[in-house]
């Protein structure tokens, strides 16, 4: 043993001269510029060591072996009290403000720092730099606890320094993961030549923004205008229909479309890194992680193909990136850096919206931890009134307004590129239609009369035309059915004909000579269909769906009818020509009018309720007997209006705002997505439940699985699925068990680690909650590509749990056994990431023809049904 006072000395000369808060780079000198090596200072550290607080003594008994062999220990291990740790300004500084477990790091977190310098290689060269630049103590024994602490002399290796320094970038890994994220998603994109899955719809809307063609689909615009421009940049013309499983032709440059597309999924792999770096695990979590988001089979082949979901993906891990980013700068608001992480994130939410709304959800996991921050800042008294109104004013202006620009802007783009008449139409209003080039709307007769044939639409956000068609209600009057329909069809023309007890129209009116009446307002009308010739009727029935409202059919016909066919036509305004006199004319495309039933009272109303299946999944309409002058749903307009009689009209006089055009369009998308329910007389053995997903109980064959086809199934890799959906469980039971104990003063983990299992548990629970819930409660059809956002957060929380039980040099220790509650080894931490990674890879490896095309007889194929479920055979 050495004398107490060389002893001491060797310890006072360590850690005075090492910077415990930044850390060592090679041949730097590592005296930190505020630290003091004055007889107080190792007075203090003298004292501490020797007699260490209460945690910090338990920590340093059981954990001495996980202490790096060149540096003090990291100030995660040390309680505010530590006479070391408070040594420092910055330190001081840190500890003043408390513990934060956002804070930004130049790494790892320190507790990570601990255990990766112990471990890795790369950083084990930085401590031969060390000893280079220091005094050697090295003595031939070890003497005590501490010694281990004291530098060593090495020898450098000039090859064995590159690597350490190589390992130690987080660019040069992020670049590494990239090149592999390149090496799996391009990997044989182009081998099959046919239309595959949901190419036919997304390649043809594509297609569409070529053509400048207006369309109608039921998800934000911004995914589909970047398979456009996909197309674009590849030479394509937008000439290919995209009918599914029709071979692609010469001149489609398919495969170019598909890289372009699939650089979205390569973007995963590295944001999964560098999201991980804000997450404060040990280097093994991190690579876990990674390697999980670059070897799942689902996330792979959905990022292969002309689709939007490697869009939403890779937007959904910008904005979970970003909000860990901006939360790293909590502790210094307002600086350059908080602002700009909090920017990414509103864009980022901005974008994921703007592809599909299931974004939606992501959104609502940044709001969350929105809100909580606010609520701790506004309990937090140190904080002026005027600068927690600033936080306000900034989270509004970037994750609100932000969003919702990006949001607004792509409908404005979409409504700019598609500038011509398509099979869309339909779907917007009559003046959006009549500015369409292609679109005749404009030069139809400006004011309508007894005798013209007419088509009618609903003036409430998302309505259709008046339509009816031979089916007949399987309940109620049984008569013939009468909707709203949003595609152009004949089925959708009236005739404004008068009431029976007036003077009827002539069979060749057109051509005739008698006087024309024009339609006014108050005048009394039937409305003939014009194919089956039935009359618009309403009766004492209720509505079959809206109970409350009375049933509309079609009743009798030419010869046959009652005064239950009468409607009296109000006109609410002109929006051209503004308030219409009582009595006043009805223009086309712009008066709107409301038809009242002339026996009953009630309205005529449509208002998106969508009828079963035998009525086609068509919106219903009903007789509202509540007089609502402002309820849009009963408001009409006249869109087409054929008349050989009257002078056509001027195109010139018609305009549409955009914000009318743009709520329409939300409203459309959201009746029509509400009416995506399964049906019941028919079997999709595509479909899926969401209780399915977890657990991977199906799979989904993505195209035609002919022996002469590429076929293609959507698998995500059963490893990860399962074992992240276990851990779901897991962090429940675990999050129960601490705060049992808790309760009981029983303190299983430092302030420190409590804070980040909460931290990190909270973006994965919340981001898979919010994600997952809400398709329980949904009526539309499911599928398993659904789950593949709400995937992410489970990878997260596996990680996370992975890192906490095993690999965090605080929390990682034994739990059963003789040796309970001693650290775990690193040769224990080193088999478990390695068992852990070779079994991802190898499920990866073994399901890889699911994401690369099996070619084939399905059948040589062995082994792959791991579930009777998976319709693989």
């Amino acid at each position: 043993m050495l004398p107490t006072s060389r002893r001491d000395a060797e310890k006072r000369s360590c850690y005075a001269t090492v910077n415990w808060d930044q850390p060592s780079t090679p041949n730097t000198p590592h005296h930190a510029p505020g630290y003091s090596s004055s007889a107080s200072t190792s007075s203090a550290l003298e004292s501490s060591l020797d007699n260490p607080p209460p945690y910090r003594k338990r920590y340093i008994d059981s954990h001495d072996s996980l202490l790096p062999t060149h540096s003090p220990p990291s100030t995660a291990y040390l309680s505010q009290d530590s006479p070391q740790r408070m040594s420092s300004p910055a330190g001081n500084r840190r500890f003043a403000a408390g513990f934060d477990p956002y804070a930004s790091s130049t790494g790892d977190s320190d507790a990570t720092l601990a255990d990766s310098i112990s471990d890795s290689a790369a950083l084990k060269a930085n401590q031969a730099d060390f000893a280079l630049s220091q005094p050697s103590h090295r003595q031939s024994t070890r003497v005590n606890k501490y010694d281990h602490l004291i530098p060593v002399h090495k020898h450098r290796t000039p090859n064995f320094d590159l690597i350490a320094w190589t390992l130690r970038q987080e660019e040069i890994i992020g670049l590494i993961y990239t090149i592999l994220s390149l090496i799996t998603r391009l990997w044989a994109i182009g081998l099959s030549k046919v239309v595959v899955w949901d190419e036919a719809h997304f390649g043809k809307f594509g297609s569409h923004y070529l053509q400048q063609e207006f369309y109608f689909d039921v998800h934000p615009p911004l995914g589909k205008m970047l398979v456009g421009l996909a197309g674009l940049i590849s030479g394509y013309r937008g000439q290919f229909e995209f009918k599914s499983g029709e071979t692609y032709p010469a001149d489609v440059n398919y495969i170019g479309m598909r890289v372009i597309l699939a650089m979205f999924g390569v973007a995963m792999v590295p944001l999964a890194w560098f999201t991980s770096g804000g997450l404060h695990w040990n280097w093994r979590a991190r690579h876990l992680l990674t390697i999980m988001v670059l070897l799942d089979n689902g996330w792979l082949v959905i990022s292969r193909f002309i689709l939007l979901d490697s869009m939403l993906l890779c937007f959904t891990f910008t904005t979970v990136h970003g909000l860990v980013k901006f939360m790293q700068y909590k502790s210094a608001p307002f600086s350059k850096a908080w602002w700009f992480w909090l920017a990414f994130t509103g864009a980022s939410i901005g974008c994921v919206s703007s592809v599909k709304w299931v974004g939606l959800f992501v959104t609502a996991l940044v709001g969350v931890f929105t809100v909580e921050d606010l609520w701790d800042k506004f309990g937090d008294l140190r904080i002026p009134v005027r600068a927690y109104a600033r936080h306000w004013c900034a989270r509004i202006l970037c994750l609100i307004f932000l969003p919702l620009t990006i949001y607004m802007l792509s409908f404005k783009a979409h409504f700019m590129i598609l500038s011509r008449s398509g099979p869309g139409d339909a779907q917007m209003s009559s003046l959006f239609q009549s500015h369409l080039r292609g679109n005749d709307f404009a030069l139809s007769p400006p004011e309508a009369a007894f005798g013209s044939k007419i088509t009618l639409k609903n003036m409430g956000y998302g309505g259709g035309l008046l339509h009816s068609h031979v089916q007949t209600y399987p309940v109620g009057s049984q008569q013939q059915q009468v909707t709203c329909y949003h595609y152009r069809d004949n089925n959708n023309e009236f005739i404004i004909t008068p009431p029976w007890n007036e003077e009827q129209l002539p069979a060749n009116y057109s051509g005739s000579d008698q006087p024309l009446r024009m339609l006014k307002d108050n005048d009394i009308i039937r409305l003939v269909h014009d194919q089956t010739k039935r009359n618009i009727h309403s009766h004492h029935i209720a509505a079959p769906v809206t109970k409350e409202n009375l049933e509309v059919s079609c009743y009798g016909d030419e010869n046959t009818g009652d005064d239950n066919d009468h409607w009296i036509v109000e006109v609410v305004d002109d929006m051209v020509h503004g308030k219409v006199y009582r009595g006043g004319p009805v223009r086309s495309l712009t008066t709107r009018i409301r038809l009242r039933h002339k026996n009953i009272g009630c309205y005529l109303r449509a208002a998106n309720a969508v009828l079963p299946q035998w009525g086609w999944k068509q919106v219903e309409v009903s007789c509202d007997k509540e007089n609502n002058a402002k309820d849009e749903h009963t408001w009409w307009n006249i869109e087409n209006h054929w008349n050989d009689r009257l002078p056509p009209g001027d195109e010139k006089l018609y305009r549409s705002p955009f914000l009318r055009d743009f709520i329409h369009l939300n409203v459309a998308m959201m009746t029509s997505n509400n009416a995506l329910i399964p049906d019941t007389d028919k079997e999709d053995i595509l479909a899926s439940k969401p209780f399915d997903w977890p657990f991977l109980w199906n799979g989904l064959r993505m195209n035609s699985w002919d022996d002469n086809t590429i076929k293609y199934y959507l698998l995500g890799n059963p490893v990860i699925w399962w074992s992240s959906s276990i851990s779901l469980v897991v962090f429940g039971a675990t999050w129960l068990y601490y705060m049992m104990r808790h309760q009981r003063r029983i303190q299983d983990l430092s302030p420190n680690d409590w804070a980040h299992f909460l931290y990190v548990g909270k973006i994965a629970a919340f981001g898979w909650a919010l994600h997952y819930l809400p398709f329980l409660i949904m009526a539309r059809v499911c599928y398993l590509h659904h789950y593949l956002p709400i995937l992410y957060f489970a990878v997260l929380m596996l990680a996370h749990l992975m890192d906490h039980f095993l690999w965090r040099p605080t929390t990682a220790v034994y739990y059963f056994g003789g040796r309970q509650r001693k650290p775990l080894g690193q040769g224990v931490k080193n088999v478990a990431f390695a068992t852990a990674v070779a079994a991802v890879a190898t499920a990866f490896w073994w399901f890889r023809n699911n994401s690369y095309g099996f070619q084939g007889d399905i059948n040589k194929h062995k082994g792959l049904k791991w579930r009777k479920s998976w319709n693989i055979y």
